[in-house]
C-alpha cells in the first residue's frame, strides 16, 4: 500500500514542494493538479479516449470470443485442439511483434489515430484469453441442458441468450474484467497507433515533462484517476477472480 498512498499523496501536494521536502503528508494541501486534468481538454480528452476504445474493445472481444468458446466446448471438429493452441499462441506473442503491420495497415485504410482502431488491435490479444477462460466456463454447464431447451422447442440463439448466458455471468463477468484490464495499460500499441485525436491517457502522462522539468504532481493525479477504473471493475467482479484464473474448475 505504500506507493499507492504515496502516489495520492503526491497528488495533493505542489511540485515544488514534492522536490524540496520528505513528508508523509502534504503540508501545503492542493486540488490544483486535478482541476487542471478536468478542465483543460489536453488531459481529459485522453482519459476519455482511453474509457472509448477499452469500451468498445470488451464489447467486441466478447461479441467474437462467446460464440467461439461454445464451439470449442461443445463440438469437436478436425484440428479443433490445433487451432485452439494456434488461437493462444497470438496471446503470447508481445505487442511489439504485431506493431507494425497494424501500423500500415491502418494508414491504408485510413483507420490511423481512431478508437477503432486501437480497440481492433487488441482484440488480437483478448480475443483468445476470453475464448480460454469461458470455454472452462461453458464446458463445466451439462449438456443435457442444450439438450433440453432444444426439445422444448428454443432456437440457438434465443437459448444462448435466455438460458447460457444466465448460467456463465459469472465467467462473462471476470473475462470482462480480464479484458477492460489488458486494455486499458496496454501502452505500446495504444500510443504508436494514435497520433493526436484518440491519444490514450497513459501517453498523454508524456506531457507533464516541460522545460522547466517534470510536473510530478499533475504526473501523480493523472496516476491516481487511471488506478480508479481498474479499482472500480475489481470491485465489481472480486467475487469471481479466483474462479476466472481457474478457468471455471473450481
Amino acid at each position: 500500500m505504500l506507493p499507492l498512498y504515496w502516489l495520492v499523496k503526491m497528488s495533493f501536494q505542489p511540485t515544488p514542494e514534492i522536490l524540496s521536502s520528505f513528508r508523509l503528508w502534504p503540508a501545503d494541501f492542493t486540488l490544483e493538479h486535478y482541476a487542471t486534468i478536468f478542465t483543460d481538454p489536453t488531459w481529459y480528452w485522453p482519459f476519455l479516449n482511453s474509457i472509448i476504445y477499452v469500451a468498445m474493445n470488451t464489447v467486441i472481444s466478447l461479441a467474437v470470443a462467446l460464440p467461439a468458446a461454445y464451439a470449442f466446448s461443445r463440438y469437436s471438429f478436425l484440428g479443433d485442439k490445433h487451432l485452439f493452441f494456434w488461437l493462444l499462441t497470438n496471446r503470447m506473442a508481445p505487442p511489439a511483434v504485431f506493431l507494425l503491420p497494424f501500423f500500415q495497415l491502418y494508414k491504408t485504410v485510413g483507420l490511423f489515430d481512431t478508437h477503432i482502431a486501437v480497440a481492433l488491435a487488441h482484440t488480437l490479444f483478448n480475443v483468445p484469453l476470453a475464448v480460454w477462460i469461458l470455454e472452462g466456463f461453458m464446458s463445466g454447464v451439462p449438456r443435457e441442458v442444450d439438450e433440453t431447451a432444444y426439445i422444448d422447442g428454443y432456437s440457438w440463439p434465443r437459448f444462448f441468450t435466455l438460458i447460457f448466458l444466465p448460467l456463465i455471468r459469472a465467467g462473462v463477468g471476470v473475462t470482462a474484467f480480464f479484458c477492460f484490464m489488458f486494455s486499458w495499460v496496454e501502452l505500446l500499441l495504444a500510443s504508436q497507433l494514435t497520433s493526436t485525436n484518440a491519444k490514450p491517457i497513459v501517453a498523454a502522462m508524456t506531457r507533464t515533462q516541460t522545460a522547466t522539468g517534470i510536473d510530478w504532481g499533475l504526473l501523480a493525479a493523472i496516476g491516481v484517476l487511471t488506478v480508479v477504473p481498474g479499482a472500480l471493475v475489481i470491485w465489481f467482479v472480486r467475487k469471481n477472480i479466483a474462479k476466472g484464473f481457474a478457468l471455471g474448475r473450481v
